[in-house]
Formats: C-alpha cells, structure tokens, sequence
C-alpha cells in the first residue's frame, strides 16, 4: 500500500498543469477554425495556470519530478507550439515558406529556451531570466493577434510584421539578455496604501483594452531585456547576446554587485 502511494502523482498541481496544457491545445484548435480572439485568450489564460500549478505545488508541499516534467511538456505545448501556430494561421499563410520558418523559429527558440531553463535550475540567479521567458513570448505573440482581431485587422495584410515580431520572440527567447524575473519581490510584505490604489487603476486600464495594453506590456517587457543588457556592460560582446553565456552570468552578477545605480535601474 505505501509503494503504491509513493508511485502516485500529485492531483493538485497536475490538474492546474492540465488546464495549461488543454488551454494551449485549445488555441491551436480555435486557431484553426479561424476563432483568433479565442485563441489569444486561450494562450493568456494557459499563463495564468502556469503562474499557479508551481506556486500551489510550494505552498501544498506536493512538488515532485513528475511535476516538473510535466510542467515543462505543457509549457512547451502552450507557449511554444500553439502561439507559432496561432500566428501562422492568423497572418503568416500568405507569405509562404517565409511564414512557416518564422513560426518555426518561433517553436525551436521555444524548445531550447525550455531546455536550457531546466539545466539550469538551482545555479541561475533567480533574479533574472536569461532570455525571454516562454510565457512571456508567447503573450507577445497572442498579444498581437488579438489586438489585430479587435481592430478588424487582416493578418494577412501585415504578414511581415506578424513574421518579424515572432521570429524575434523565438530569437529573444534562446539570447542572453537579462529580464527581470521579479521574484525578489516581498510578496509576503506589506505595501503603502495608495499601492493598492494604483493597482486597481491598473486593473481599469487592463479592462478597457484588455488586448492593446497587454500586448504593449509585454512589447515593453521583451525589450526592457536588451536595454538593461546593454546598459550593465561596458563593452558589449557577441556571448553577451547569444551563446554560452555562463562566464558572462558571473560577469553580469559582479558588475551588478559593483554598480549601486545600474543594481536600482534594474529592479
């Protein structure tokens, strides 16, 4: 009886996991009947599953290897298969093969972000993100197509567009620029009052053009990597960009270290 309970898995967070990985799977089948504001949705709300399944599987105690792997074949259907797929349906068809290698671009950045990420854990400074995280990426992705759908845009019609800002996404995705990971924050800590107070503005704003400001959101995000990677460096080198960066991380972490203003720019 008790080999058999230590062979089960968690229900909990593999159920919030699920949800991600259904989400995903449903973008790509909206996508294809031509539903492109369902799947935009669809991949947002696959972020918010991801954002719980870890955090509940912390505060339940029910973390587990299985968890961790699972997690990150959902992600990869999620944040990597269904945003590629969702824009080559929404505006990428007409440009041919140009379209199909810039989804592609898309996936594979996905794929080696995803890898790379768990390699790394327990030895990458929490802090940062090296490279655009998938889910972001892939708010980036949705993001525009949904602000396309609710301003009657056809996809088609600004293909180009749609096959630059997603084969950048995929490209941001495997670089070495630093993000903000945010989870220095105190969430546990307490706030000013009027904190709360801009956060329900914020809340207003997201709710009267819920597509526009998050795709700007996330549009400022991804390029907040390579403005704060080329303002933390003196020189700026090609491994700093792209390639193993592992040296680099040090590097980036001492000049963090030695530079007070630069450390406040970054927070």
């Amino acid at each position: 009886m008790t080999e058999s309970k230590r062979k089960g898995i968690y229900l909990l967070p593999n159920l919030l996991t699920t949800a991600g990985l259904f989400s995903g799977f449903y973008a790509v089948v909206a996508s294809m009947n031509g539903r492109f504001e369902a799947a935009a949705v669809a991949i947002f709300i696959a972020m918010i599953f991801d954002g719980l399944d870890g955090r509940v599987a912390r505060m339940t105690n029910t973390q587990s290897e299985f968890g961790a792997e699972y997690d990150s074949m959902a992600d990869m259907v999620s944040f990597g298969v269904a945003p590629a797929l969702v824009a080559y349906n929404w505006g990428l068809t007409g440009l041919g093969k140009i379209g199909w290698l810039a989804a592609f671009i898309y996936v594979a950045g996905a794929a080696l972000r995803l890898a790379r990420f768990n390699t790394q854990v327990g030895i990458a400074d929490k802090r940062f993100f090296q490279g655009l995280a998938s889910p972001a990426a892939a708010a980036l992705v949705a993001g525009l197509v949904w602000v396309g759908v609710e301003y009657d845009l056809d996809g088609n019609d600004y293909g180009v567009i749609v096959a630059v800002i997603t084969g950048l996404s995929g490209l941001l995705m495997v670089s070495n620029f630093k993000y903000n990971s945010f989870k220095e924050v105190d969430w546990h800590g307490k706030v000013p009052f009027v904190a709360m107070l801009i956060i329900m503005m914020g809340f207003v704003i997201v709710a009267t053009e819920p597509a526009l400001v998050l795709f700007l959101v996330f549009a400022l995000y991804a390029l907040a990597g390579p403005i704060n990677t080329f303002r933390s460096v003196d020189k700026m080198r090609l491994e700093d960009v792209v390639g193993d960066h592992e040296e680099g991380d040090s590097d980036f972490a001492n000049q963090e270290d030695n530079s007070e203003s630069d450390a406040e720019d970054r927070k």
